[in-house]
């Protein structure tokens, strides 16, 4: 068993695709029409089979899940970075708004941020 796919609801699916991967750096791997919606999947450019599915909210209960979960201050998902502090730096000049900065947390410094699409996503740096 592999994990491959993995995601996350977004509110705008081009707006989503858009702060995915010119914002975070992701590369687009799939993007085809299924119904009203779109398949769109990004994955890492630094390469790995994973990709993340930006799936929409159109469901009234998945809305209701994306919106507690970030009234509660709770990430969707976390990426791994190298360098947690440049990772901060370059992504609030692009500004991108965190709720959390770079906090040590034991094995790992975390920030979390707004993906401005309805999620918390949080990015870690583990401690070598």
């Amino acid at each position: 068993m592999k994990i491959k796919l993995n995601g996350i609801f977004v509110d705008d699916q081009q707006k989503a695709l858009d702060f995915y991967t010119k914002i975070l750096g992701f590369k687009k791997s799939q993007d085809f029409p299924v119904g009203e919606f779109r398949w769109i999947t990004v994955a890492s450019p630094e390469g790995g089979d994973a990709e993340l599915a930006l799936e929409p909210n159109a469901n009234p209960d998945a809305r209701v899940f994306q919106e507690a979960m970030f009234k509660q201050g709770i990430p969707m998902t976390a990426f791994e970075v190298d360098d947690l502090e440049g990772e901060v730096k370059r992504l609030t000049d692009l500004d991108v708004a965190f709720t959390t900065g770079p906090t040590d947390a034991g094995e790992v410094t975390f920030a979390v941020f707004v993906d401005t699409c309805g999620n918390l996503i949080q990015i870690y740096q583990p401690k070598s």
